[in-house]
């Protein structure tokens, strides 16, 4: 090469440097996505197809597919995350596991997930196998998983990938009470979320690694800690508290992104309703230069993949016959919304314990009790398939039967209520007893004038109850029904004895009658 040549590649290379000192990344996001392929209703529960071509849906794979590429085709660099929880919800989950995410997620080309709880509902094998047939690394920083030889050599806590020639960490974060909220097994530790990142941060940023995303399956409030107390950290992309943030929606929880110190916060609903869209650009010492963007809907506006319409389709072919079958009729929408459930007595919450506390009255049962974070939709009026009550309750726990004194369900309806700020899935939703909740009180010393059968409850008495086999062995906190007197967790399919009771009271009519009081 020439004296000039090289000169003018010189020159060249300069300037191109010059050009590159900040770097803009394009983040797109979902999270909590609870195997909802096909579209949704405004209710986050089954769409028909006839509401689907009016253009009244929201989500499902297809729209996702053509969403992701049109926005790839207008970022520069980019990449794809998602804020775990893309098991459980339907019947896709539970006729295929983790294997139709994984198709999907390879589709759509992930750059990374984090593990959110509901990856460990049937364990560490279900979620290994999802590992191994996934195309990109699956994160979690806060465990210790060196125990547990399924995921001992695969569940790494951090990584990096190479997006436009500069390296970018990636940290995987998941609830530090997941060993309450789902079945990872005894071989799993779980730990602080702060400490855990902190110690990812310092490990990149000794790599020389100097953009740093968390993808977190924690919730917001956490993640605004997270942001507090660490530092390095650029991005968290938030997930576990189905939080919307938007800067264009005054629904939305706060604004697109929350910003704490030099962390920029994300988080996009939930139920691929939205594909969040965050622009960054960083200075050349990693630093936010700017952060912006908005979730975009996934409305009847986005044309749905016909390749994978078709795929999703077929994928469920086989669930057409369960979920298809009209199993009874409600005369107006039963409410089972988050925000509700998980804050007051709700018409779904009254239905679910009505219909258990039916079930077993015969045996000497007095009070039911469910958590709310077992209420994963509503139904609206008219028919009700089993496709809908599956939807509702998609967990497949069954009836637990059990007797404890008077003071420990007190203490386990403490327990429910101890997070109502944070809209917790332990609230409480009970037939058979009424309460007075305190919010404003603190966690422990909440609840007030209960009343079993419209007399006080005795501490010294001891009491039947009915819940679900998650909750008796406790799940979201109610650790105080572990030993219970003589439990038997194994009675039918709560979604079976649900959708029975609403068949047998057809056309049922929710209604709420102040068996919980908020004062």
């Amino acid at each position: 090469m020439s004296v000039r040549l090289l000169a003018s590649a010189a020159a060249l290379a300069l300037s191109a440097g010059a050009a590159m000192a900040d770097y803009s990344l394009t983040i797109l996001h979902t999270n909590d996505f609870h195997a909802r392929f096909e579209p949704i209703s405004k209710y986050d529960s089954g769409c028909s197809s006839e509401d689907n071509a009016e253009g009244k849906c929201f989500g499902g794979s297809a729209r996702l597919v053509t969403a992701v590429e049109e926005a790839r085709a207008r970022a520069g660099n980019s990449i794809l995350v998602d804020g775990g929880d893309q098991f459980q919800g339907t019947l896709f989950y539970t006729y295929y596991k983790g294997k139709l995410a994984a198709e999907m997620m390879n589709k759509m080309g992930y750059d990374a997930m984090t593990v959110g709880n509901h990856e460990f509902d049937d364990g560490p094998e279900v979620l290994a196998g999802f590992m191994d047939a996934v195309d990109f690394p699956v994160l979690m920083s806060n465990a210790d998983v060196s125990g547990e030889p399924l995921l001992a050599d695969i569940l790494m806590k951090s990584t990096t990938i190479e997006v436009g020639g500069e390296m970018i960490g990636l940290i995987g974060l998941t609830p530090e009470d997941t060993d309450e909220l789902a079945s990872p097994g005894d071989n799993i530790t779980f730990s602080d979320p702060s400490e855990a990142v902190q110690g990812e941060v310092d490990k990149l940023t000794a790599e020389g690694v100097n953009k740093i995303i968390v993808l977190s399956h924690s919730g917001y409030g956490v993640d605004q800690t997270v942001a507090a107390n660490t530092t390095g950290v650029d991005v968290i992309v938030g997930g576990h508290s189905n939080t919307y943030l938007s800067n264009a929606d005054d629904g939305a929880e706060g604004p697109y992104p929350t910003m704490v110190g030099d962390t920029a916060i994300v988080s996009a609903y939930a139920y691929g309703k939205f594909l969040g869209e965050l622009n960054v650009t960083f200075d050349d010492d990693g630093k936010i230069v700017s952060a912006e963007g908005e979730p975009i809907v996934m409305d009847g506006g986005v044309a749905e993949d016909d390749a994978t319409v078709a795929r999703i389709a077929e994928a469920a072919a086989p669930l057409e016959e369960i979920r298809n079958k009209v199993v009874a009729e409600a005369a107006e929408e039963i409410v089972g919304a988050r925000d509700v459930c998980r804050a007051m007595e709700c018409g779904m919450g009254n239905l679910i314990a009505d219909a258990m506390l039916e079930r077993v009255a015969d045996q000497g049962v007095e009070i039911a009790i469910a958590n709310s974070g077992g209420i994963r939709a509503s139904i609206d009026a008219g028919e009700v398939t089993m496709g809908e009550v599956l939807t509702v309750l998609p967990f497949q726990n069954t009836l637990s039967t059990f007797q404890v004194t008077g003071a420990t369900f007190v203490e386990a309806l403490e327990n429910g209520v101890s997070q109502i700020e944070e809209g917790a899935g332990r609230f409480p939703q009970v037939a058979g007893v009424t309460f007075t909740v305190d919010p404003s009180a603190e966690p422990g010393s909440r609840i007030s004038d209960v009343m079993v059968g419209g007399a006080p409850i005795e501490a010294d008495k001891v009491y039947g109850v009915v819940s679900n086999n998650y909750v008796r062995n406790g799940g979201d906190g109610y650790a105080m029904f572990k030993d219970a007197m003589n439990a038997y967790d194994f009675g039918p399919d709560l979604a079976d004895v649900t959708a029975e009771y609403i068949a047998e009271n057809a056309p049922y009519t929710p209604y709420t009658d102040g068996r919980i009081t908020l004062k």
